[in-house]
C-alpha cells in the first residue's frame, strides 16, 4: 500500500479524503457503506481528483456575450461586408472596361501604342447600365501626324451616350462635347527630322528658334533659321520658316533664296583678310566679273595691279570690304571656280551648297502636321501656343462617333 507522501507527490491532496480522516463514528459507517456507484461514479473514480479551470469557463462566457450580440449589429456588420464586396465589382468592372476601350481605340486608330483611358465617376456599373458615362479621359502617345510625331495627345469627352447589346458588349459610343491638347515636342522634333544636331527652342508665343549644325559635304555647317507657327485650317498646324543660314566657318554666310542679299556671300572677318593679303587681292581684281560687281573704276584696278601702294590703298578702304562681302559667290564659283579655291573654299561644298534651296531647307526644318478628319462629328485645333518643351494646342470636338454608334 502506498504511502500518503508517495500520493501526494504524484497528485494534489483531495480536501475531501482529509475531512474523512477527522472522524472515525456512526456516520463514517453510513457514509462507506457500499451502497452501489451511482452513474457516472465509477469513471469518475478511475481520474485523480485535479483542480477545476476557470478559463474554459470563461471562453464558454465569452462566446455567449458574443452571440448574444443585438440583431441590428449582425445587420450593420452584414452590409458594410456587401458594400465592400461590390465596391470590389464596381472597381474591377471599372479595370476591365478601361482596358477594353484602350485595346480597341489602338486597333481602330491604328495606334503604335496602347492609349490610357480613365473612365469618372462612381459607381461605374450603374452608369453602365443607364448608358451613360460622365467623364472619359483619353491619353495616347506618339501619334503619328504626316512627318513628326504627337508627343501626346490628351482629350476628355463629357457625358458620353453608350450603345450597348446588353451589360457586357458595348458596340459604340456618341461623344457630344470633347476637349484636350495636343503637344508637339521638341526633342522628337530633333529626332525625326533627321536633324539631331539642330534645337529647337521657343521664342515668344508663337516663334521656334532653330540652332546647331548640318552636314554638307563633308564640313559642319552653323545652321540658324526661324519658324513662326500659326494655325491652318480647323485640323492643321502651319510653319514659316524665315531668318535662315548657314555659316561655314568665320569664312562665308549662305542664305537660300533668289533674293540679292541671298547666297554665299564672305564674311566680314573674311573680307577684311581678303583686304590685307595682297596675292588674294590681286586674284580677285583680275576677274573683270568681280570687279564690275565690286564698282571699282578700271584705272584704279589698273593702278592697283601694278603698284602695292595703290592696291594697299584700294583694298583698305571700308567701301572695298563692304563691296567684298556683296559679292554672290555662288556666281563666282560657277565662272571661276579656281578663285574660290584660292580663297579657302571646297569644290565640293560649293557644288552642294546650291542644291539647299529654301524649299529644301524649309521641308526639312518644317514643324507642321496635321489631324486627320474623323469620320463622323468635327474636330478642331485652337490657341496654338509655343511653350518651352514644344508647341501646345487645344483640342476641340463635337459629336464624335467611336465605334459603330
Amino acid at each position: 500500500m502506498r504511502s500518503p507522501h508517495h500520493i501526494s507527490a504524484h497528485h494534489p491532496p483531495n480536501p475531501y479524503e482529509e475531512l474523512g480522516r477527522l472522524d472515525d463514528g456512526p456516520l463514517d459507517h453510513f457514509l462507506t457503506e457500499d451502497t452501489g456507484p451511482l452513474p457516472g461514479e465509477a469513471e469518475a473514480q478511475d481520474d485523480p481528483w485535479a483542480p477545476p479551470d476557470h478559463r474554459r469557463n470563461g471562453r464558454r462566457k465569452r462566446r455567449g456575450r458574443l452571440a448574444g450580440a443585438p440583431l441590428a449589429l449582425k445587420a450593420v456588420v452584414g452590409l458594410l461586408v456587401l458594400a465592400a464586396f461590390l465596391t470590389l465589382a464596381d472597381r474591377w468592372a471599372l479595370l476591365y472596361a478601361e482596358r477594353r476601350s484602350a485595346d480597341a481605340l489602338q486597333d481602330r486608330l491604328h495606334l503604335a501604342a496602347a492609349p490610357e483611358v480613365e473612365i469618372d465617376g462612381f459607381p461605374f456599373l450603374t452608369q453602365l447600365a443607364g448608358e451613360r458615362l460622365d467623364s472619359v479621359r483619353v491619353t495616347v502617345p506618339d501619334v503619328a501626324a504626316d512627318r513628326v510625331s504627337l508627343a501626346q495627345v490628351t482629350a476628355t469627352a463629357h457625358d458620353v451616350r453608350l450603345d450597348t447589346d446588353g451589360p457586357l458588349k458595348v458596340r459604340g459610343a456618341l461623344v457630344p462635347a470633347l476637349e484636350g491638347d495636343v503637344l508637339l515636342s521638341f526633342a522628337d522634333l530633333r529626332r525625326e527630322l533627321g536633324a539631331s544636331q539642330v534645337t529647337f527652342t521657343g521664342e515668344g508665343r508663337d516663334r521656334v528658334r532653330a540652332r546647331g549644325t548640318l552636314p554638307v559635304a563633308g564640313h559642319e555647317l552653323r545652321l540658324h533659321a526661324e519658324a513662326q507657327v500659326r494655325r491652318e485650317g480647323e485640323r492643321g498646324i502651319a510653319t514659316h520658316i524665315g531668318g535662315m543660314r548657314l555659316e561655314i566657318g568665320d569664312l562665308a554666310t549662305y542664305r537660300p533664296g533668289a533674293r540679292a542679299s541671298d547666297g554665299l556671300h564672305l564674311s566680314r572677318a573674311s573680307a577684311a583678310r581678303l583686304a590685307r593679303e595682297t596675292r588674294k587681292a590681286k586674284a580677285l581684281l583680275s576677274v573683270p566679273a568681280v570687279v564690275r560687281r565690286l564698282g571699282v573704276p578700271d584705272t584704279a584696278v589698273r593702278a592697283a595691279l601694278r603698284n602695292e601702294a595703290e592696291l594697299t590703298e584700294l583694298t583698305g578702304s571700308p567701301r572695298f570690304v563692304r563691296q567684298a562681302m556683296r559679292l554672290n559667290l555662288i556666281d563666282l564659283a560657277l565662272e571661276h571656280p579656281k578663285l574660290l579655291g584660292l580663297l579657302g573654299f571646297d569644290p565640293a561644298l560649293l557644288d552642294a551648297l546650291p542644291r539647299l534651296t529654301r524649299p529644301v531647307l524649309t521641308d526639312r526644318l518644317s514643324l507642321g502636321f496635321r489631324l486627320p478628319e474623323p469620320p463622323d462629328g468635327r474636330l478642331r485645333l485652337r490657341d496654338v501656343r509655343v511653350e518651352k518643351d514644344g508647341i501646345r494646342v487645344r483640342l476641340q470636338g463635337t459629336d464624335l462617333a467611336v465605334g459603330r454608334s
